[in-house]
């Protein structure tokens, strides 16, 4: 009997055809590859033959003829030099002083939970509420919220001030991002520019980058704090609507202290630049302003209803954002490759699919705001993203959980932590949020992180990640997980 090898390719078989179609895949993907190298170097390649071309017509020229041109020109024209000279100064000028001031990033905290902390604040609520009166379970709930805040704030913003070495009173702009809590001073100075971003949701942290920006755009040599955050005990839930219970399992308790500065002498210690900030507010569309909204249920409760509309409400909002972001940072062959699709789609009406340009060769490195699996999973598919440039994201979601505003900076932690960040890299931070909002923000690596230097939440633990996330994992007791910090 003749026997086969399992391992041999059948000609004209399943195996063979799955071999060609996979070489056709690896050569297109160089064909691609070497097209972005060819457009995105064409500036150069047009530019040295007229060098060449200018400095032929230099060497056919005498250097004596070249001099006495130049001293008469200088000799009848010294009006007309002066003229020129002075204007050229004048619009230097006013362009040094118009042009944007860039920002940076001196540093940032990210604010790690004691373990003690495993058992929420709503926990305890829910415990005293059944052996207080009500008045008693509110007191003792606004004294929590208290609390939960000024140890998240205090302790972010204490720690960057310590790691920056720069002072309250040499902050200039302070901008908080919380839904329901007002901060406390933090004894900064008294003309401090102070502004209070209240249910802006979970995209409220890249709002408050893109007003600090533009404050910084008109105050001179001066530091901007920016202090994201949630309250969960304020935004506890205590009802029995299940679209709102949903709020009590997903967020968890973090915050995020950043340091911004225009100070050109900070720009060697400071760690990005802030390149581009990019908002895209869907509200005018009902469906999308009410995916996730705050109101009170049939018996008073006030909670957050998170609709089924909100992961196709969000690819919209990232449809809409990343259409305007991308000709800002994408390179010249993708956006003639999108453009060259939209014209066969839209002029000559080809039935051809429409080109997602490849972000991958405009960024290194994505920090995705942590509003669940579904919503990282979505994006990973339509961005095409692969499982390392998803890994800060979903090892934020998974240690973390889902911090709010704050989640950005978790994942950029991480990779910081990991040693991934080198000079030049290109950070994007993308952020969803009620309303419906995406928002974007864009930062330029100015020097490689060492994570020996780096002192952040991952610190301690960072080796025991990546870590497969399962699908579903069954609840411990609570005696268990007090039994494991013991």
């Amino acid at each position: 009997m003749e026997t086969k090898n399992p391992n041999s390719t059948v000609p004209g078989g399943e195996d063979e055809e799955t071999q060609i179609n996979f070489r056709s895949s690896i050569r297109l993907k160089y064909v691609k590859l070497g097209y972005h190298y060819l457009i995105s170097n064409a500036v150069y390649l047009l530019i040295i033959p007229l060098l060449f071309a200018a400095a032929a017509n230099l060497s056919k020229s005498h250097v004596q003829d070249i001099l006495h041109m130049c001293n008469y020109h200088l000799r009848y024209n010294v009006l007309t030099v002066i003229t020129c000279t002075s204007l050229m100064a004048v619009l230097a000028t006013v362009y040094y002083m118009s042009r944007p001031r860039k920002v940076y990033l001196v540093d940032f905290s990210c604010y790690k939970p004691d373990p003690s902390l495993l058992c929420t604040r709503g926990m305890v609520v829910e415990k005293v509420s059944t052996i207080l009166s009500k008045e008693g379970a509110d007191f003792t709930k606004k004294v929590l919220e208290r609390e939960e805040a000024e140890m998240i704030i205090c302790g972010a913003i204490d720690d960057l001030f310590a790691k920056t070495r720069v002072k309250p009173r040499d902050i200039g702009i302070l901008v908080v991002n919380i839904s329901a809590f007002n901060p406390p001073s933090m004894k900064l100075r008294g003309d401090v520019v102070s502004c209070n971003l209240g249910g802006m949701g979970c995209s409220a942290g890249l709002i408050a980058i893109d007003l600090a920006k533009r404050l910084l755009q008109v105050q001179p040599n001066t530091y901007a704090l920016v202090m994201s955050l949630e309250s969960m005990t304020s935004n506890y839930y205590a009802g029995k609507d299940r679209s709102k219970l949903l709020t009590n399992c997903l967020f968890r308790m973090g915050g995020a202290a950043i340091l911004l500065s225009n100070r050109f002498s900070d720009r060697r210690r400071s760690k990005y630049e802030l390149t581009h900030t990019l908002r895209t507010h869907k509200g005018a569309d009902d469906r999308a302003y009410r995916c996730a909204f705050q109101e009170e249920d049939e018996e008073g409760n006030l909670g957050v209803s998170l609709s089924r509309d909100l992961i196709p409400v969000a690819g919209q909002a990232l449809q809409a954002n990343i259409t305007t972001l991308g000709p800002l940072v994408l390179p010249m062959s993708e956006q003639l490759l999108f453009l060259a699709t939209l014209v066969a789609r839209k002029v000559f009406k080809m039935k051809v699919k429409p080109y997602v340009p490849d972000f991958k060769l405009a960024f290194e490195h994505f920090c995705i705001h942590t509003g669940g699996r579904g919503v990282l999973d979505e994006l990973e598919k339509h961005l095409q993203l692969t499982q390392s440039h998803m890994e800060p994201s979903r090892m934020t979601l998974y240690r973390f959980g889902n911090t709010s505003s704050s989640s950005i900076w978790y994942s950029l932690a991480y990779a910081e932590a990991k040693g991934q960040i080198r000079k030049g890299h290109r950070v994007w931070q993308i952020a969803f949020g009620s309303g419906f909002k995406c928002n974007s923000g864009v930062w330029r690596a100015l020097k490689t992180i060492d994570p020996a230097k780096e002192q952040n939440p991952w610190t301690d633990e960072i080796n025991l990640f990546p870590v497969p996330v399962p699908t579903m994992s069954p609840l411990r007791p609570l005696t268990t997980v007090i039994h494991s910090l013991e």
